[in-house]
């Protein structure tokens, strides 16, 4: 017995040193991100028979476990998702936010500084210190306005740069996972190293998007990302890559490809980081450039108006203050063909009526023989077009022109109508004694319908005999009609037999105008070209400008379009902010409930280790009695 007794000494002490390994390596990775604690499971050796008793023969370690718990660690993975899809939203609705309340501040002031020196111009329209000044307004304004979209615009980058190394970095996990995968398939145990850097991976790619796992028999994962790409199928990885959006090149897109299989991927969609990024770019940030681009649009179409409505110093008609809304390179600019079109067709955006604009976007789809559906994808709204002539005409503040080519059936756009003009915001008045100070007198008689207007649209020449001005007026009187007009002094004489005119224009005595009316008969105007000195009536109306609701179907100013994007970036900011403390409470619980399984407590770990300890020195002390009995009974013999 007394070699039985060695032997099973000899084995408690080997299993004690066991436990012992297990436990000092729990305690030393405690720190360790992403360890699971391990447990070594102790049996009984099979006992002998002697004598007709049975007696134990020692023990063993029969395996060493990784505490593991599935379903605490997918409640784990979600949490991260969520916290930091939370995280993203919130830093970069704050960086947003920062950009409006701070540097993007210039830019309404810029405007009420513009105002305020028209005001002042106003009391001495011919002073040219102010006009000078008042020009000087307008290039700050189109500098402000310049430097918030050169602000945007790296917001865009910055995103668009985030998402490509994201996808990058999934890439890597992805083939890391893929290669653990095949080790822990050729392994013929769990390899709790090798499952605990998978995990780590995985808990990882849980933070840029939801993932959703496959656990296989061999102890690989499969992962699917998002619910819908399986990024991870055993041994073999996907790839993801990005590159340039369509229609629009800032709004890139995500792709996954296996060899030369691949699929589009809704970078929206898969949530976590990248999803609020995604979500970020297309529901945040463009909007608000968008809205940028009304208030740009706005401001040029307000001002340019006024101008042309009015005469300079030098007694001509006013020209642009800032760059035209429909300039077309700015046109073009706001209509995006998708790749997939089949026609030819180039279109462009004419802006009609800049207090329309909504600010959004627009899909517009052609369907032969000649359907032309425009829906807001905000709303659901679908508009029909009428094409009249090569303008289709319907949409809200906008036409939209087929400048060449033609359409295939299907043929998909996405349309931007206030895409671009910030961007192409810029002074191009070209002196300070070109500003519209004056306003030319067209007077309607008594007995008009009320329903004929006239936009004079230049002063060729003041010089010519028979100009219209103060104390020479002259009279128009129009027949709609036989398209005829016949003028008279300010005596009412006749200057000549009625002549005949081409809709919309009549051109005479030095000015040419416009007719816009729905009247038929006869209609008169008198008109008065003069400029007066001291004349500041288009001066007070640009000044008025800052009270004047023109936006938004004249439910805002133009100072109010920048005012509520901040503030709605403000409100979004702080809803992001409260988001990130739910979604920190979720993840925190969670993170606890992991941690109470699989993580290492030093206090258990230290009891463990005394434990241990002393089952190796009682085996150990075994092993000694089973020596000293051998050796009596050895010199017992002797």
């Amino acid at each position: 017995m007394a070699v039985d007794l060695l032997n099973i000494a000899r084995t408690g002490v080997q299993a004690a040193q066991s436990q012992l390994a297990v436990t000092s390596n729990n305690i030393t990775n405690a720190n360790t991100e992403g360890y699971n604690r391990q447990v070594a499971s102790q049996s009984s050796l099979d006992p002998q028979s002697y004598g007709g008793n049975f007696y134990g023969t020692g023990t063993y370690i029969s395996d060493v476990k990784r505490i593991y718990n599935d379903y605490a660690v997918k409640e784990l993975r979600i949490g991260q998702t969520a916290v930091s899809a939370a995280q993203t939203r919130y830093t970069k609705a704050s960086e947003l936010d920062q950009l409006f309340s701070s540097a993007g501040q210039a830019l309404p002031q810029g405007l009420t500084d513009l105002y305020s020196s028209l005001y002042s111009l106003a009391d001495s329209p011919e002073d040219l210190g102010l006009r000078t000044n008042v020009q000087s307004q307008a290039d700050q304004l189109a500098s402000s306005m310049s430097q918030m979209q050169t602000s945007l615009d790296g917001q865009m980058q910055q995103t668009n740069d985030e998402i490509t190394a994201i996808t990058e970095r999934i890439n890597a996990i992805s083939s890391e996972i893929a290669t653990i995968n095949n080790e822990l398939m050729k392994s013929t145990g769990d390899n709790a190293q090798l499952l605990d850097a998978q995990d780590s991976l995985i808990k990882e790619l849980s933070g840029y998007a939801q993932v959703n796992v496959v656990e296989l028999d061999t102890g690989a994962k499969s992962v699917m990302l998002g619910g819908s790409v399986m990024l991870v199928s055993g041994e073999v990885a996907m790839s993801l890559s990005t590159r340039s959006g369509d229609p629009f090149p800032d709004d890139i897109s995500m792709q996954a490809s296996n060899g030369n299989n691949s699929i589009q991927v809704d970078i929206a969609a898969l949530g976590g980081t990248l999803g609020a990024f995604a979500d970020f770019r297309d529901e945040t940030l463009t909007p608000a450039v968008l809205e940028l681009d009304k208030m740009a649009l706005g401001i040029s179409d307000a001002f340019n108006s006024l101008q042309r409505q009015g005469i300079d110093l030098n007694g001509e008609l006013g020209q642009n203050i800032f760059t035209d809304i429909n300039a077309s390179q700015m046109a073009f600019g706001r209509v995006g063909a998708l790749s997939s079109n089949t026609g030819s067709a180039n279109l462009s955006v004419n802006i009609d009526d800049a207090s329309a604009l909504t600010g959004t976007e627009y899909t517009l789809v052609f369907t032969s023989p000649a359907s032309y559906a425009l829906t807001d994808p905000n709303t659901g709204t679908t508009s029909a077009l009428t094409l009249n002539g090569n303008s289709l005409e319907g949409a809200d503040g906008f036409s939209i022109n087929i400048d060449s080519g033609v359409l295939a059936s299907n043929d998909t756009f996405m349309l931007r109508p206030t895409a671009g003009a910030a961007s192409g915001f810029d002074v191009v008045m070209s002196s300070p004694s070109t500003l519209a100070s004056g306003r030319p007198k067209i007077t309607p008689d008594e007995s008009n319908s009320g329903n004929t207007s006239l936009t004079l649209t230049s002063i060729d020449d003041t010089s010519v005999a028979g100009f219209p001005v103060t104390g020479s007026e002259l009279t128009f009187s129009i027949d709609l009609t036989a398209n005829t007009f016949e003028v008279f002094d300010v005596d009412g004489v006749s200057l000549g037999a009625a002549a005949s005119y081409t809709p919309p224009s009549i051109s005479a005595y030095g000015f040419s105008f416009d007719i816009d009316s729905s009247a038929t008969g006869t209609e008169g105007f008198t008109f008065d070209l003069s400029q007066s000195a001291g004349d500041n009536t288009n001066l007070v109306q640009m000044a008025a400008l800052s009270e004047i609701k023109l936006m938004n179907g004249g439910q805002d100013t133009l100072t109010d379009v920048y005012e509520n994007t901040k503030l709605a970036i403000g409100s979004e900011t702080k809803t992001a902010e409260v988001g990130v403390s739910a979604a920190d409470a979720v993840y925190a619980q969670a993170y606890d409930r992991v941690q109470s399984t699989s993580g290492v407590n030093l206090d258990e770990e230290a009891a463990n280790l005394m434990r241990f300890q002393q089952a190796y020195s009682a085996s150990a002390k075994i092993m000694t009695v089973a020596t000293e009995i051998f050796d009596t009974l050895y010199n017992s013999l002797r």
